[in-house]
């Protein structure tokens, strides 16, 4: 009897001590885990517009709104039109990695902005950030202004590599990279690789100074700044919204 105890006893302890065990390494786990999402900053998932606000107000109007899981901007009703209501991050940033899901309307534009500056003199995101087109290439009539107008494009600079959008009404995955510590850029579009560019440097300045933003007061020359999404007219819709910072 007395060993048959001793035997159940050693037994509960070995069980107590692989327990322990596999806790330290379930929490190791997790905190590993945390440690890798935590690289990224959720900017929009779905629930939420609290890393958002429309150019130059502290709100947001009803032109965006949240739709199941994806942040859609309408058209305002006419009259309202000339209002803009382009959106823009509340926090700044430099060098990025940004990754998102976009899905155009048929005949639709919009684009990605960063280095928005929101100073009294400017009126709007594009007057200072440069844009990565979203189109319906097919439809909308800017396609037809040349491939630099096109979907993944720096928009009238660098032409995407090719088109490699979704069909309208099908989501689109994009991942924009600005460095300016390696004066490059880059835009991937449905796992492709669109383009690439310099920023921050003298080949960007020239490209500018070809390009319809040539002598634009403030165009690209804020290398910190806010990311924006284009109010264009036109139905567009955004999902899963991150970035992480480099």
């Amino acid at each position: 009897m007395k060993k048959l105890l001793v035997s159940a006893t050693c037994l509960l302890a070995m069980m107590s001590c692989k327990q322990e065990k596999k806790e330290t390494v379930n929490a190791t786990v997790v905190e590993e885990v945390e440690v890798v999402e935590n690289e990224w900053e959720v900017l929009f998932d779905g629930t939420s517009l609290d890393q958002w606000k429309e150019f130059k107000t502290d709100g947001v109007s009803d032109a965006w709104k949240i739709e199941g899981d994806a942040l859609v901007y309408t058209p305002p009703a006419e009259g309202e039109e000339q209002q803009n209501h382009d959106l823009v991050t509340r926090k700044e940033y430099t060098d990025f990695v940004l990754t998102l899901n976009w899905k155009i309307s048929e005949a639709g534009n919009s684009g990605v902005f960063w280095g928005v500056s929101e100073d009294e003199k400017f009126g709007t995101g594009y007057q200072t950030g440069p844009e990565i087109q979203i189109l319906d290439n097919d439809k909308h009539p800017d396609a037809k202004a040349g491939t630099t107008h096109q979907a993944s494009a720096l928009y009238d600079m660098v032409a995407p590599a090719k088109d490699a959008t979704k069909p309208v009404g099908e989501w689109n995955t994009m991942v924009i990279t600005v460095n300016h510590k390696e004066h490059k850029g880059s835009v991937t579009l449905n796992g492709e690789e669109m383009v690439t560019f310099p920023v921050a440097n003298d080949e960007w300045d020239a490209m500018v100074a070809k390009s319809k933003f040539a002598g634009w007061d403030g165009f690209g020359k804020y290398t910190t700044g806010k990311i924006g999404l284009q109010d264009h007219h036109n139905v567009v819709s955004f999902r899963n919204i991150k970035i992480k910072q480099l």
